[in-house]
C-alpha cells in the first residue's frame, strides 16, 4: 500500500520536473550547483526538491531544496538565507539524518527487543522526534542529528544493562532514561546474571579463591567432591569473559567414559553418540545463556562441546577451555589436552578423585597432573571441600559417609 508521505514526495518531484522545463539558465546552474554540493557532502541523492516545503516536527516550512536519499527518506533541508550571498556559501541546516545502529553480538536480541518488541516500542515512545526500524542486530533510525545522537546514547545506555544482567523490561528502560538506577543484585562475588537476570555468585570460599585465582593464572585445577561448583563456577567464568570479549571462543571437553556400566552400542550419528556424557555442560550454558542465543553460538563454533578424543591437534587461542570429569583421563590423555592451550587462552580442568571410573590398573591422568604442576608459576590447584557442596543439604553428609 502507498503511503500518503510517498504520494507527496513522488507530487513534489513531479512538480519539481514541470518547473525545470521553464528554469532560466541562471536558475539552472544555480540547480547544478545544489546538485554538486549534495555530492560534496556525500549523500546519495536521487532525488532533489527544490523550492518546495517540508513538515518538520508539527511545523511545515519552506525551503530551497531538499535531499533524498535512494529510498526515499528525507537527508538535508537546504535553506538561503539570503538571496545575495553566493550559493556556495549559504548556510545548509541538516533536518533528517538516517544511521544505521549495529548492536553488539554478545546480546541476546529477543531479550533486548521484549515480547512483541515492547522494550524496543517503549525505547521509540521516549523519542517521538526520530524513526526506528528494528531488525537483527540492525537498528535504523532517522531523524534529526541531536535526535539521532539522543537516541542513540538512550539505546546504548539498554543495551549494556542488558548485556550485564541479561534482563531488560520496560521499567528498566524507563528508569535508565530518567537517571534513576534499576534494582540490581549485589556485586559481592557476582560472576554474573544467567537468564532472566538470574545471579550466579560464587557461593563458598573456594568458589570465590577460583574466580580469584582465574583472574591470575592461565591454568587452573579444580578438584574435589561431588555437588561442590567446580564445572558451574567454571563455566560461569567462561560465559563472563565471553560476554566481556575477553575471549571469542568457550570449548567445553569431557572424557566419554562410562560410569562403572557397559552401555554398548549407542543409535545416532556422533553427536547423539556423545551427547549423553556432555548433557551436565548443557545445562549449566542453558541457565547462563538464552535459548536462542546459545543456539547461535553453537552454530558458529563459538562455544564448542566436545569429547576428548576430539582435541588431538588443535590449537585453542583466545579461548576459555574446560575438562570436566578429568579424573577419568589417562596421564596421556591429560598431557595431550593441556599442550593444545594458545596464546591468549585459559584452561580449566575439574575432576573428583573419589569417582574414578577407569580399569582399576590404570592410574588417574589428573592424580598425575597434581603431583607433577605442585608450585609451578602461572598455575593454580584449588581443592574444595565437603563445606563447598552446595546440593541438597544430604549430599553434604552422603559425601562424608563414604569418604569415611
Amino acid at each position: 500500500m502507498r503511503t500518503r508521505l510517498q504520494n507527496n514526495k513522488e507530487q513534489i518531484f513531479c512538480e519539481w520536473r514541470h518547473r525545470w522545463v521553464r528554469l532560466t539558465p541562471e536558475e539552472w546552474v544555480r540547480q547544478q550547483l545544489l546538485h554538486q554540493m549534495v555530492e560534496q557532502l556525500g549523500y546519495p541523492a536521487s532525488l532533489i526538491a527544490v523550492e518546495t516545503a517540508i513538515t518538520v516536527g508539527e511545523a511545515k516550512k519552506r525551503c530551497d531544496a531538499v535531499v533524498y536519499s535512494a529510498s526515499m527518506q528525507p537527508l538535508v533541508l537546504i535553506e538561503c538565507k539570503a538571496e545575495t550571498v553566493p550559493l556556495t556559501q549559504k548556510t545548509l541546516e541538516f533536518v533528517y539524518m538516517e544511521t544505521i545502529l549495529t548492536l553488539l553480538d554478545s546480546l541476546d536480541t529477543p531479550t533486548f527487543y521484549g515480547v512483541n518488541n515492547n522494550n524496543i516500542q517503549c525505547l521509540k515512545n521516549q523519542h517521538p522526534d526520530v524513526r526506528v526500524v528494528a531488525r537483527g542486530y540492525q537498528i535504523k533510525v532517522t531523524g534529526s542529528d541531536a535526535a539521532v545522537k539522543h537516541f542513540e546514547t538512550s539505546l546504548r545506555l539498554c543495551e549494556q544493562f542488558c548485556i550485564r544482567n541479561n534482563r531488560l523490561t520496560e521499567q528498566d528502560i524507563l528508569m535508565l532514561l530518567h537517571g534513576d538506577k534499576p534494582h540490581e543484585q549485589a556485586t559481592d562475588n557476582l560472576i554474573l546474571h544467567g537468564v532472566n537476570g538470574k545471579s550466579i555468585y560464587a557461593r563458598s570460599t573456594n568458589q570465590q579463591a577460583l574466580v580469584k585465582a582465574y583472574e591470575e593464572n592461565d591454568l587452573l585445577f579444580a578438584v574435589g567432591p561431588a555437588g561442590s561448583g567446580k564445572t558451574y563456577t567454571a563455566i560461569a567464568l567462561a560465559v563472563r569473559a565471553l560476554k566481556n570479549r575477553e575471549v571469542r571462543r568457550i570449548i567445553l571437553s569431557r572424557p566419554a567414559v562410562e560410569a562403572g556400566e557397559k552401555l554398548g552400542f549407542l543409535p545416532g550419528d556422533m553427536k547423539e553418540k556423545i551427547d549423553p556424557y556432555l548433557q551436565p555442560l548443557y545445562d549449566a550454558l542453558q541457565d547462563m545463556i538464552p535459548g536462542t542465543k546459545l543456539t547461535e553460538f553453537m552454530e558458529k563454533g563459538t562455544i564448542q562441546i566436545a569429547p576428548l578424543a576430539f582435541m588431538r591437534g588443535r590449537t585453542l587461542a583466545d579461548a576459555v577451555v574446560i575438562l570436566d570429569e578429568a579424573q577419568n583421563t589417562t596421564a596421556l590423555q591429560l598431557k595431550m589436552f593441556l599442550t593444545r592451550l594458545g596464546l591468549g587462552g585459559k584452561m580449566i580442568v575439574t575432576g573428583d578423585m573419589t569417582q574414578i571410573d577407569l580399569p582399576p590398573t590404570q592410574k588417574s591422568g589428573l592424580r598425575d597432573a597434581l603431583e607433577r604442576f605442585q608450585g609451578i608459576k602461572g598455575i593454580k590447584i584449588i581443592e574444595f571441600n565437603e563445606k563447598d557442596i552446595v546440593r541438597h543439604p544430604l549430599v553434604k553428609k552422603i559425601v562424608a559417609a563414604y569418604g569415611n
